[in-house]
């Protein structure tokens, strides 16, 4: 806290004007604020006197899911108990030699209403593995339902009732008009109390919380527990602007930090999944990984930005193109791609079957190619390969602080490498080299050097000297680490 001190050299005739002027000002302009925040959508507004008659309008557009499934697992009579500390290796140990018998379990969930025919909206990890589904309506009727379609990789699926009782549906709004600060209700079954509304805000956008390749969600305060699970996140419109989906809990109970998939997401994959009963997205064919800054330097980049290719998959659409390992795409569709992150989003948005123009960054031009996409879905990822490479005799580079190896027998041995791995082995990395701390290891293959395809030790050793003339202070390696090709900018030893 501060204040200011300030003198003022004013006549005492001006002085009374002055103060009905600055007064009338006041009153003229408090009445324009109020005005203005109450003025259309995109205005900020105050909180509502209360959410009752939103949540009575509500309320019956949202339902509760009880799913049953047989799992198995060992005869246990007696109450369930929770153990003290120490006794759980106990406790199956008792168990063992005991008769495993399949039983029903039962899981709770939440859903909304679509579609008065019958079409309900929840997560895919409601009803995964469910030998039946039943949707309980807020008027306590329970209807046995059909799963249409679901989708693993966004955790939606859409499920369809036979309605006995009129419905109540609720319509998709746009989430990403949706501001953090604005006012949201979160409708669900949490803990299986039915019925229950909460209120809170808008805390972030776009969240990446590791749970898949199309991370964009919004998260919110609003009290969300578990059972809360598919059930819909509304604006103050009565739209719904996301699924809720998880939470963050170190104790298991709402801790104000919850997750909805945004429902311009959401929309796009329940409509695929009504009408052909599973997604169907474009697909490229190419690994990808963030761009650093390290990464943009060595490849003359403005700036860090669009998506670097560590893999073209062999007869992928990529592939078919033209597009390389090492291009940078910036562009994909039209649109600017700002980061890895994002373009797996704008491929799987496309239309399977189009042809879409992608712009790339290679050797310090912008190249432009078409591509037509191919369908995410029917495609094995895991059987997916990059093409191999040749070998040749052993090298070590101390600037780098690395020991170098062609890729024999005995080394394919040693490091448990299968024949269709080749490139250049790293057999040593100095603990206190650059290497070392960019989780460079022994085991790892160096593919390529500044983006220049490297069959032998001594290729790598004349791409990093080449480097060193051109005074560079770096190299960009291309490694193999496990499988997973990754680019990464290794400093040379200074000492």
């Amino acid at each position: 806290m501060y204040s200011v001190k300030v003198q003022h050299s004013l006549s005492t005739d001006r002085t009374k004007f002055l103060s009905m002027s600055v007064g009338a000002f006041s009153i003229v302009f408090m009445a324009l604020a109020a005005l203005v925040m109450s003025a259309g959508s995109g205005m900020a507004r105050g909180a509502p006197d209360s959410f009752a008659d939103l949540a009575e309008q509500l309320l019956p557009s949202v339902v509760n899911i009880r799913t049953t499934a047989s799992v198995q697992g060992r005869a246990h009579s007696g109450p369930e108990f929770n153990l003290p500390p120490g006794l759980e290796e106990f406790f199956e140990r008792f168990q063992e030699g005991q008769p495993e018998r399949r039983r029903r379990a039962t899981s709770l969930g939440s859903g909304f209403i679509i579609d008065t025919d019958g079409y309900i909206v929840t997560n895919n990890h409601v009803v995964k593995d469910a030998e039946e589904v039943f949707v309980v309506l807020n008027d306590d009727t329970e209807l046995e339902a059909e799963i249409i379609g679901v989708d693993d990789k966004t955790d939606l699926a859409v499920l369809k009732v036979d309605p006995t009782v009129p419905l109540t549906a609720v319509p998709f709004g746009n989430s990403d008009v949706a501001r953090v600060g604005d006012w949201v209700i979160a409708i669900g079954n949490p803990l299986g109390f039915g019925g229950t509304v909460t209120a809170g805000i808008v805390s972030a956008r776009g969240r990446d919380i590791n749970s898949g390749p199309y991370d964009n969600y919004i998260q919110t305060d609003a009290p969300i527990n578990k059972g809360n699970s598919g059930g819909p996140l509304f604006n103050m419109q009565g739209e719904v602007i996301g699924v809720n989906t998880a939470i963050y809990s170190p104790n298991g109970g709402s801790i104000g930090i919850g997750f909805s998939i945004p429902s311009n997401l959401a929309e796009r994959v329940v409509a695929q999944l009504r009408e052909f009963g599973t997604t169907r997205r474009g697909w490229l064919g190419v690994t990808i990984q963030q761009v650093t800054d390290e990464i943009a330097d060595s490849l003359g980049l403005p700036e860090a930005s669009g998506a670097l290719v560590s893999t073209v998959h062999d007869d992928s659409p990529a592939a078919a193109a033209g597009i390389k390992t090492g291009d940078v795409i910036r562009k994909f569709n039209g649109q600017t791609v700002p980061s890895s992150r994002r373009l797996p989003r704008m491929v799987a948005d496309a239309t399977v079957g189009t042809t879409v123009p992608v712009e790339v960054w290679r050797a310090g031009d912008t190249l432009a190619v078409e591509v037509q996409l191919g369908e995410l879905e029917k495609v094995d990822l895991a059987s997916l390969r990059s093409a191999p490479q040749d070998q040749a005799a052993p090298k070590s580079l101390e600037s780098l602080g690395l020991a170098l190896a062609p890729l024999g027998q005995a080394a394919r041995q040693e490091f448990n490498l299968g024949e269709d791995v080749d490139g250049v082995l790293i057999t040593n990395v100095n603990p206190e080299s650059d290497a070392s701390e960019k989780q460079i290891r022994p085991g790892n293959i160096i593919v390529e050097v500044n983006q220049a395809k490297v069959t032998s030790p001594d290729e790598v050793a004349a791409q990093v000297e080449k480097a060193k003339a051109e005074g560079r202070k770096s190299v960009l390696m291309l490694v193999n680490q496990n499988g997973a090709l990754r680019f990464v900018v290794i400093k040379f030893d200074q000492g």
